[in-house]
């Protein structure tokens, strides 16, 4: 591990600037970047269209994907995209509404993993890429993942750009938008495949199985300190990148994944602004004054 071969110093700056002289550290970086600002965008539309469900369901979906590329010997990456893009499509197709999609995502995803059951059994070598899917190697990834990842990121922020102002509206009350003749199925087609991109390629930093850490936790703070939608955004965007560059700087020093310490942070944050705000509002009851009592036949 990096922590055995690099001293801590406590100097910041000459500890920044080791870290630095790796290439995986800088390439690490460059990726979680990328991935902590798409996340913190579409995990905002994930909380207010309360898709949190269908965020876990793609991300066990695009395991099956990881499993099925492995088997067939070819990049993990490609199949996940492949899978979770499926995944999203029967999603929105057969639950057009995003409040009432739970019974849709649990049926794709319980068929999806029994695909994903059936491609580990039948390779026959060491499925160690699907594996790493599960928790995420950022560590590993390449200039080539880093390119592919910016690409990839930067499709879905230019669709993003397209649709922000109609999708908002729709995500934000359906019903209005709908009688308003808002393409419903469309907006939602398209956010689930947006999504379904987002946690392709979200997976490299955090793993399938840690994948709210990114995509949800950051946007439950910011939704939880404003309700404004672009600076909610753009809190949540900050959360993510925090967590993520912290979480790589811990884990270039210590000797445990980088995956737990941007959980442990997202989760710390989250926790500090929950506790925070019930303490916040318990003294603002106390504040104020007792309502006045009738008296007895008044």
């Amino acid at each position: 591990m990096t922590g055995d071969l690099v001293p801590f110093s406590w100097n910041l700056i000459t500890d920044l600037r080791t870290m630095w002289e790796f290439g995986f550290m800088r390439n690490a970086f460059e990726a979680g970047t990328i991935i902590s600002i798409v996340a913190g965008i579409i995990g905002y539309f994930v909380i207010i269209r309360r898709s949190a469900f269908a965020t876990h369901a793609l991300g066990h979906v695009g395991f099956s994907g990881a499993a099925a590329a492995v088997l067939l010997g070819v990049n993990p990456v490609y199949g996940l995209l492949l899978f979770t893009s499926t995944g999203a499509t029967g999603m929105a197709l057969l639950g057009p509404r995003a409040a009432n999609r739970d019974i849709e995502i649990g049926t794709v995803l319980a068929f999806m993993l029994g695909l994903g059951l059936l491609f580990i059994s039948l390779y026959n070598g060491y499925a160690t890429e699907a594996y790493s899917i599960l928790f995420g190697e950022i560590l590993g990834i390449s200039d080539s993942g880093v390119l592919f990842t910016l690409e990839a990121s930067a499709v879905v922020l230019v669709v993003i750009a397209l649709i922000y102002r109609r999708l908002l509206f729709a995500s934000l009350d359906e019903d209005v938008a709908e009688a308003k003749g808002m393409p419903m199925l469309a907006l939602g087609l398209t956010f689930m495949l947006l999504l379904a991109v987002a946690i392709s390629i979200a997976v490299q930093v955090i793993g399938v199985l840690l994948i709210f850490a990114l995509m949800v936790t950051p946007a439950a703070v910011a939704v939880r300190l404003t309700r404004r939608p672009l600076y909610a955004v753009l809190v949540s965007i900050a959360v993510a990148l925090f967590a993520t560059w912290v979480g790589l700087f811990v884990q270039f020093y210590a000797q445990y994944p980088a995956s737990f310490f941007i959980v442990t942070i997202a989760f710390s944050v989250y926790l500090v602004v929950r506790v925070g705000q019930a303490i916040s509002a318990r003294f603002v009851r106390r504040g104020l004054p007792s309502p006045p009592v009738k008296a007895l036949g008044g």
